[in-house]
């Protein structure tokens, strides 16, 4: 599935998100803490927003490593949804 978002530059918002995303945790408490703590918003907000700016080309200039790794997760995961679908279908 393709995403489409255009924007030019990051929102300062939106690098904290990628900052925030490219800080090492413990945890996944640990790291709804931080999410809480640093941007006032709730884990289900951050991972939303997180999704929309993986092709916004300003997040992939800013930080290509880390845009990178995480859309070839966003797109083999939809990949084997979209396998375990035929796999339903044909049984």
């Amino acid at each position: 599935m393709a995403y489409s978002v255009v924007m030019s530059e990051l929102s300062e918002e939106d690098a904290r998100i990628l900052d925030v995303e490219s800080t090492p945790v413990r945890s996944v408490a640990a790291k709804e803490e931080l999410i809480r703590a640093r941007l006032q918003m709730t884990p289900v907000r951050y991972y939303q927003r997180l999704n929309q700016l993986l092709d916004v080309p300003a997040a992939q200039a800013a930080y290509p490593v880390l845009v990178g790794r995480l859309r070839r997760i966003r797109d083999s995961r939809e990949a084997e949804r979209h396998a375990g679908r035929a796999l339903r279908r044909s049984e």
